[in-house]
Formats: C-alpha cells, sequence, structure tokens
C-alpha cells in the first residue's frame, strides 16, 4: 500500500480542474476548495500502517507472515466479503457517511470490469487486459472512480437521436481510439488518478458494449466540478463540511487518446460491473445511518431526554432502521453468490432490499435528529461566539449545565446541523436519488434478483380445495425494465 504522501504527490500530475465558483484549480493538494478533501484520502492510505487499525484493514497474516490490505482483495468466501465489507463500513463511519468513494471502491470497479470482461463472448485479450488492470490497481493502491457514461441533459437535446450520445469514437488506430464528449456526474473526480466509464455511452467494440478507462490527467480530459458545499470558516461550526466534501463533478474530453489495452467489451446497460458497487454503496448508507443514530443518542443525553418517552421513541424508531439494514447486509454477506470464474459476491436480492428500505428512511432518519435537540440546533453557537468576551457568560448561562459546558453541548448541536442541516447535507442527499440508480434503480435490481415469483404464487393454491391453474408470473423479474429517461422524440 502506497502512503498519503505518496498519493498527494501523484495529484501534482498535471491534470485539468475546475471547481464551480473557484475556477481554475492548479493544485489540487493547496487549493482551499480541494485540499482538505485530500488530506482524507491520504489519510486512508495511512491507515493501512497505523497498528489500531491492522485487523479491520489487513488480512490475517499469511505463511510467510505478510498482511495486505483487504481493499485490494478478490472476495472468494462469504468471509472475506464480510471482512471487506467491514473495512468499507468502518472507515465511512468516520466520515459521517461523507466518503463514498475510496481506492476500495475504484478496486470494486475494476474487479466488476475483470468479471464482465471474463463472461463476454469477445475476443480474450480482454479480459487479459482487465486482469493486468486489476491486478495493476491491488500493486498500486491506483485510484479508480465510475462514470456511467450516460448522456447529460444538452446530449439528450440534440435533434438527430444518432447524436444522443455522451461520447462519440472519432478515429481509431492499432494503438487505440480517439474520444470526444461530456460526460455526467460521477464522484471525486478531481481527487482519482483514473476514470472507469460503462457501456451507457453506446460505443462497441467486437460487436459488444463497451467500457473504458482514461486517466484524469491526460491531454483532452477537463474536470469541472460542483461548488464546494457551503461551509463556515471556521471549521467547528462546519466539522463535516470542512473535510469530506467530495466534489462531484463532469469529465470533458476533447479528442483523447484511450488505447487499446484500457478499452473492454463489457456488459450491455444496465450493465453488471457495479455487481459489488451496490453493496459498497449500502454499507456507506448504513455507516452513515448508524452515525445519525449515534448523533441521537448523543443529544439524548446532552439534552437531558433520556427518561423523556417521546425522546426514546424517537431513538427506537432510528435503531429500528438500522437494524433492518444491518440485518439486510448480514444475509447478503452470508448468503452471497459466486460468478462464474469464483468471485464471491453479496447477494443482491437481500441488498436491494436493504437500500429501498434505507432510501424510505432517509429523510425520517434526518427529521428525528433534527426534532431530539429541539430549537437549541437551529441557534447553537459557534466556538467564535464562546470566545466574545460580550457573549460568553450569557452563552454559558445557555447552552451549559446537567455535565456539559457550553461550548461541549454547542459542539454536538454544530456538528448534528452540519450532518442533517447543512449544504454537505443537502448535496448528498440530492446525490444518492441519482448516482446508485436511486430508488427506481434499486427496485429494478429487487425484481430482476428476487427468485420466489412462481413457488409463492403457487404455494398458496395448496390452501384452496379447488383444482387451480399453474402459475407462472416469473416475467416481473425478466421482463426489460423501462428506462428512467427518453430523450425528446426517441
Amino acid at each position: 500500500m502506497r502512503t498519503g504522501a505518496e498519493y498527494r504527490e501523484a495529484l501534482r500530475d498535471g491534470r485539468k480542474v475546475f471547481v464551480m465558483g473557484e475556477g481554475r484549480v492548479d493544485d489540487v493538494t493547496t487549493h482551499p476548495a480541494t485540499r482538505a478533501m485530500v488530506e482524507q484520502y491520504a489519510a486512508w492510505y495511512d491507515r493501512h500502517s497505523d497498528p489500531a487499525w491492522t485487523d479491520i484493514l489487513l488480512t490475517p497474516a499469511n505463511a510467510a507472515g505478510n498482511r495486505v490490505p483487504w481493499a485490494f482483495v478478490p472476495p472468494r468466501t462469504s468471509a472475506d466479503a464480510i471482512a471487506i465489507g467491514r473495512a468499507i463500513q468502518t472507515t465511512t463511519f468516520l466520515s459521517a457517511g461523507n466518503i463514498t468513494h475510496t481506492p476500495l471502491y475504484g478496486h470494486l470497479i475494476a474487479l466488476g470490469v475483470l468479471t464482465a470482461a471474463q463472461t463476454r463472448d469477445a475476443r480474450p485479450r480482454h479480459a487479459a487486459n482487465a486482469m493486468a488492470y486489476r491486478d495493476a490497481i491491488a500493486r498500486t493502491g491506483r485510484f479508480l472512480t465510475f462514470c456511467g457514461g450516460a448522456a447529460v441533459v444538452g446530449q439528450r437535446m440534440r435533434p438527430d437521436p444518432k447524436d444522443r450520445v455522451a461520447v462519440k469514437r472519432v478515429s481509431e488506430t492499432d494503438k487505440g481510439m480517439v474520444v470526444r464528449g461530456r460526460l455526467g456526474m460521477h464522484t471525486s473526480p478531481a481527487f482519482a488518478e483514473d476514470v472507469y466509464v460503462g457501456a451507457l455511452t453506446g460505443l462497441e467494440i467486437d460487436g459488444h458494449p463497451a467500457g473504458f478507462i482514461v486517466p484524469v490527467n491526460a491531454p483532452g480530459v477537463t474536470i469541472l466540478c460542483r461548488a464546494a458545499a457551503t461551509r463556515d470558516r471556521d471549521p467547528n461550526v462546519s466539522p463535516l463540511s470542512s473535510q469530506y466534501d467530495e466534489l462531484d463533478g463532469q469529465m470533458w474530453l476533447d479528442d483523447v487518446f484511450i488505447p487499446w489495452e484500457r478499452v473492454f467489451a463489457v456488459d450491455p446497460a444496465p450493465e453488471a460491473i457495479p455487481r459489488w458497487l451496490r453493496w459498497h454503496h449500502l454499507r456507506g448508507w448504513l455507516a452513515k445511518a448508524e452515525f445519525t443514530l449515534g448523533l441521537a443518542l448523543a443529544l439524548t443525553d446532552a439534552m437531558g431526554l433520556k427518561q423523556n418517552d417521546s425522546t426514546v421513541g424517537y431513538v427506537v424508531d432510528l435503531i429500528a432502521e438500522v437494524q433492518m439494514v444491518r440485518s439486510c447486509l448480514t444475509a447478503a454477506e452470508h448468503d452471497p453468490e459466486f460468478t462464474p470464474s469464483g468471485y464471491c459476491v453479496p447477494n443482491h436480492a437481500h441488498l436491494a432490499a436493504g437500500g429501498i428500505s434505507l432510501f424510505r428512511a432517509r429523510q425520517l432518519m434526518s427529521e428525528i435528529l433534527r426534532i431530539i435537540p429541539g430549537s437549541s440546533l437551529v441557534v447553537a453557537p459557534g466556538g467564535g461566539d464562546l470566545d466574545m468576551p460580550e457573549l460568553a457568560a450569557g452563552l454559558e448561562e445557555v447552552f451549559g449545565g446537567g455535565g456539559y459546558s457550553a461550548r461541549q453541548r454547542a459542539a454536538l448541536l454544530r456538528l448534528a446541523w452540519d450532518h442533517v442541516s447543512s449544504g454537505l447535507d443537502g448535496r448528498e442527499s440530492a446525490f444518492e436519488l441519482h448516482a446508485s440508480g436511486g430508488m427506481p434503480g434499486w427496485r429494478a435490481w429487487l425484481r430482476r434478483s428476487f427468485g420466489d415469483y412462481n413457488s409463492l404464487a403457487n404455494g398458496v393454491l395448496k390452501a384452496i380445495d379447488l383444482p387451480m391453474p399453474a402459475i407462472d408470473v416469473a416475467g416481473i423479474g425478466t421482463a426489460p425494465v423501462a428506462p428512467r429517461r427518453t430523450p425528446p422524440g426517441g
């Protein structure tokens, strides 16, 4: 595993990055809009050499005494999946669920590309190239992120249906292809080193849908990130926003060369490459839900509400939602599926049920965390306010007491505010409505993954003392899923 310092240095690679509202970012490691996030990713790398994290982030020692990062292990067993899931969730909890993409996520992308290439009836070089790239990810720790490749709004408005695509192939040689286009929202493009672009572009290779990998610093690549989440200059007022803003963005390709060894025959859209990514998403969402529950418990104590029946009822509601997703993940990892090449995949029927449950509960959980502290959440002071001589005594009187100083209680309130009422929270909520397919996507995955349509439907017929026709409703799971967006005139 490389160090955080090595990762930081790798980002000084000539990449062309813009942040809306900030302009051109010449060095993402030092610019105020990006510096803090770089440091968080550097810390992710460095944890792998921290003895306190060894048993969570590294495999047990092999016969030679060596341990490797779970982040780059292809899961072969249920035990592997459980250990990798724990690594995902434990590190994601540190950021209250806001760091959703790490090099571990990138490795799961590379593993999905490899699996897709292995199962396509295409030339063997696609699988060989995908294996070589996956091995390189594991060897170097290089950071890969994901873009589905769907057309953005301006492209969908083009009059000619043939032009309603995100990317077009401009030319090709025996070395590779040159592409041009505009790619929509994906996460951490300013901080990753490579981007996998999925089959939603409509590109084909060897008669199969194609995905490709492009370096962020390749000539002709421009990264355009959304505006940074609004945050206070005092990091104590914005404890999450000041550290964990991944800056989702777009990638523009202007005659970018892609070598053939980075072009892969994959699955038709919606491709199966995200098979492990949905698991990662749900692990991350659970980390955020657990952080919400933890904050609710801490505020219940800080606000003197441990004996208040209404508050305890709200806390139990949060516990129920957290426990539901924990149960789904436990089922998914203990009852996995396996790819033809033997990789272990957490069961999608269980994952999808957990994702749908949490989608429904997200706003409720945030609302409960706003309710528990009452109006104090709205007017909680920051560190600068508490330091003002004219206000210090009065704020201590208002917010102190019951074993907490005003500064301690205000710190909890500011953390809760940043978690469920800030610009960062708004970004996260809006992002998750779309990035992983949203509720329609998770419903579609459950629909395709559920395997008991006919057995249940015909099972109830045994309770009727009449001859009944056999029921066949398996088509519910196999019927094509309607696209989420239909281009004008398409």
